[in-house]
């Protein structure tokens, strides 16, 4: 007998070899049937795995755990080759894994798949979970399975099993006619399969290589309920309104073009505007707040990267290195290293800490082409960073500090309730010392003060090994878009390293050298991720104090220009961000036109707001609000502007 010890702490006896699937009935058949794979000390295992020692398991379902949910999706991944291996017998599988919101599988086919082609497989999709085909798992050595591989003429099969050791398991699922390389897990069976949606499809290079033959990639996603199905597809079709990349090119907020290049988006003046009034906000906030702004090149000897460690541990995420003359130079993919040089331009006494040292700085990464997207990733970047140099005995007080400026940017200012925000403390893994600096009295030290400082301010938190920076711990704010995501954009991180690693130095209250410790932070993250996760938030309907035209003057016909302009004109000059539309068009369709472009407020003009020096008010998602005197209106848009209200 051996003992399997429960997720609730209970403790079962069985027999040795019986399967995970049959524990799961001996248990209850509900639980088997919703059962889609299982966790053993701690490591995910298939419903068919044998128990025969000792250890701790917890059954999945769909419901329970996002690894339930791979499973099942893993097996619909199958499915769906299947289908199209029955529809085309001369497509040639790839890989079919499950994401984070369902699976893909790559093919090499003749031709693109076409909506037509995605009906066609959905329908052989359901005569497949219909037939209910038991799923079958087995495994065989090296060369029995590439003789396999061959004979069915997988030659991308062939290529990964090549790359296998000789003594390593080599698994295979079958189900029907079908059979996959594949370390599963997967279902019992295609019946336990319910609802499937093919989305879209792409072309995808064979393994990422853009020297490797194009693909074709058909994205889909299965649940065990239709409601979940369409529910999903809601969020799918309000995640289509709220993509930044959509909204900008709507409202004219920034471009890209091959000739410029991959990941280097083009502020439009509408964007651009955003952005200056964006970064103006958060520059007068650090600036009152006792930062010192500075500006730093965008680029660094290499020997820079070299002394601050970003070269053995960051390298292969920056751009190529420049010779020019007697220097390597590269671009920089942060700022740190010169902060730290300013830093050490001078001499400090303790009385002079915390000096903070701020700047929205370009930096350069390398992304992949494939993981660009708009705004959110790109190659070139803001940063709203911020590097703090502080005595031992200031950390507390100036990562609360930190802290208390991300509550009062992202809740009161741009209105994020405090329910939306979870607290990562990111700890650096232990057992892959290569990844980090090595110095564990300094990763200890760092960690339990940062862990101190959240318990202190009775923030609640969690943490995550493996999510620090090379250089120390963080923390890291996540926030819960509207889509149900969690970013994270405001990080705060404690650095003992650099300090130690630039050989910087105060004079204490001693009369001797003492080192400083840096805070590393970011409020706004980059300005162009903040940008795209603003506009997706608001669907681009941003706070008054924020748009880039916060008023449009409405003249109902050519007669009312004059009086428009000089609305116009007597707003300029109280620097409110207005336009006037002149143009020969009915008010219906100028009103239409303006409410496209997300104006807060529209002002229409006609012969009795002329007469009597009013304006009619149309606002944002009210409608018609009624007549106002000029200066009536003027007086309550400047106080909505600088109260920056939501």
């Amino acid at each position: 007998m051996i003992k399997i010890e429960l997720k609730d702490g209970s403790v079962k006896e069985i027999e040795e070899g019986m399967s995970v699937i049959d524990f799961a009935k001996s248990i209850s058949e509900g639980l088997a049937r919703m059962a889609t794979c299982a966790r053993m000390n701690g490591k995910v295992v298939d419903l068919r795995k044998e128990l025969n020692e000792d250890c701790k398991l917890e059954i999945l379902t769909f419901e329970s755990d996002v690894d339930g949910k791979k499973a099942y999706w893993h097996t619909t991944s199958h499915i769906m080759a299947q289908a199209i291996k029955r529809i085309n017998p001369k497509a040639k599988l790839a890989i079919g894994p499950a994401i984070d919101n369902g699976f893909y599988y790559d093919f090499d086919v003749e031709k693109t798949f076409t909506d037509e082609d995605k009906e066609k497989i959905e329908a052989e999709i359901k005569k497949i979970i219909k037939e209910d085909l038991p799923i079958e798992r087995f495994t065989l050595p090296r060369d029995e399975a590439l003789k396999l591989m061959k004979e069915n003429n997988e030659d991308y099969k062939v290529e990964l099993i090549e790359e296998l050791s000789e003594g390593e398991e080599i698994s295979f699922y079958k189900q029907g006619e079908f059979t996959d390389l594949c370390a599963g897990p997967h279902l019992m069976s295609t019946g336990k399969v319910k609802y499937v949606k093919l989305l879209n499809n792409s072309g995808a290079y064979w393994r990422g290589d853009e020297h490797n033959k194009m693909l074709q990639r058909i994205y889909a996603i299965s649940f065990p309920k239709k409601s979940q199905l369409d529910e999903h597809l809601q969020l799918l079709e309000e995640a289509k309104e709220r993509d930044h990349r959509k909204i900008g090119k709507d409202l004219n907020l920034f471009m890209t073009h091959k000739w410029v290049g991959s990941g280097l988006p083009m502020y439009l003046p509408d964007g651009a505007t955003i952005r200056r009034i964006l970064e103006r906000y958060i520059q007068d906030k650090e600036l009152a707040l006792g930062y010192w702004h500075v500006y730093t090149p965008s680029m660094a000897n290499t020997q820079l990267y070299k002394i601050s460690g970003h070269w053995d541990h960051y390298k292969d995420d920056m751009f190529p290195i420049m010779k020019m003359e007697n220097e390597e130079l590269v671009l920089r993919p942060m700022n740190c290293p010169h902060h730290m040089l300013i830093y050490k331009n001078s001499l400090h006494s303790y009385k002079d800490l915390p000096i903070k040292i701020g700047e929205l700085a370009h930096d350069f990464r390398w992304e992949d082409s494939g993981a660009v997207c708009g705004l959110e990733r790109v190659r070139q970047m803001c940063q709203n960073d911020a590097h703090l140099f502080v005595r031992p005995d200031q950390i507390k007080e100036e990562v609360g500090k930190v802290l208390n400026l991300i509550f009062e940017v992202y809740m009161k200012d741009f209105g994020f309730p405090e329910s939306a925000f979870k607290f990562r403390l990111s700890l650096r893994d232990k057992n892959n010392k290569e990844k980090y600096i090595d110095n564990d009295e300094m990763w200890e030290t760092a960690e339990s003060q940062l862990r101190q400082i959240l318990k202190e301010m009775k923030i609640d938190f969690y943490e995550a090994e493996g999510e620090a920076a090379f250089y120390g711990p963080k923390i890291d704010i996540q926030i819960q878009t509207a889509l149900g995501h969690d970013v994270t954009i405001p990080t705060c991180q404690l650095d003992f390293a650099l300090p130690e690693r630039f050989d910087l130095s105060y004079i204490g209250e001693d009369g001797k050298e003492h080192r400083p410790v840096v805070i590393h932070r970011a409020i706004l993250g980059t300005s162009d991720r903040f940008i795209s996760f603003l506009l997706e938030e608001t669907k681009g309907n941003l706070p008054l104090w924020l748009a880039p035209h916060q008023v449009k003057i409405l003249p109902i016909s050519e007669k009312h220009l004059e009086y428009a302009n000089k609305l116009k004109d007597m707003m300029i000059k109280k620097q409110i961000r207005v336009q006037v539309d002149d143009r020969n068009e009915k008010i219906g369709y100028k009103i239409r036109e303006a409410q496209l472009s997300k104006i807060p407020y529209m002002l229409v003009v006609g012969d009795k707001e002329q007469e009597e020096e009013k304006v009619s008010v149309r606002k944002r998602g009210e409608g018609d609000i009624g007549q106002m005197k000029i200066n009536e209106f003027i007086n309550n848009i400047i106080y909505e502007i600088d109260s920056k209200k939501i």
